[in-house]
């Protein structure tokens, strides 16, 4: 059985940002109760999406932030194809949906694509492609390998 854990480094670092003002405004203002209460918003957040842990088992694949919330598992049979991938900006942390398919990240870039027999396509961010993959390969999931790009000769154009 294949585990790892991710954690979300660049949300620790927006939450402690956020957290700074928090105590500054502790500090100028006192404990009233909104301050109370969205400092306990904060660390629940902290506490929720602190990381992105990845299961593979002899049946499914499975992923899930923090402790287990909002997470997916998907049946091994259902996947066609997984193959590494790597995020750009505009996909974002957390969970959404981009037009390349669910998108389930904590902290970088690296990814791993799932595309199941219903043409969904999932991207599972992980800074361990290498051993997720052969934990998938080991489970007889088809790995795609990254195509190379031919680099062609440009014809010159006679337009001017």
């Amino acid at each position: 059985m294949y585990q790892h854990k991710q954690y979300a480094v660049f949300i620790f670092f927006v939450l402690a940002w956020i957290g700074g003002f928090v105590a500054l405004a502790w500090n100028l203002l006192g404990a009233d109760g909104p301050l109370i209460i969205f400092a306990g918003i904060l660390v629940l957040v902290g506490f929720l999406f602190h990381g992105l842990t990845v299961k593979v088992d002899d049946k499914k694949i499975s992923w899930a932030f923090g402790p287990g919330v909002a997470g997916q598992s998907i049946e091994l049979s259902e996947v066609i194809e997984a193959k590494a991938v790597q995020n750009s900006y505009r996909h974002g942390i957390g969970m959404r949906i981009t037009h390349d398919g669910w998108v389930y990240t904590v902290s970088g870039f690296s990814a791993i694509q799932l595309t199941l027999k219903d043409g969904t396509l999932y991207r599972v961010g992980t800074n361990d492609q290498k051993g997720l993959l052969a934990a998938l390969k080991e489970k007889n999931v088809l790995i795609v390998l990254p195509s190379k790009v031919k680099n062609e000769t440009v014809k010159p154009s006679n337009m001017i």
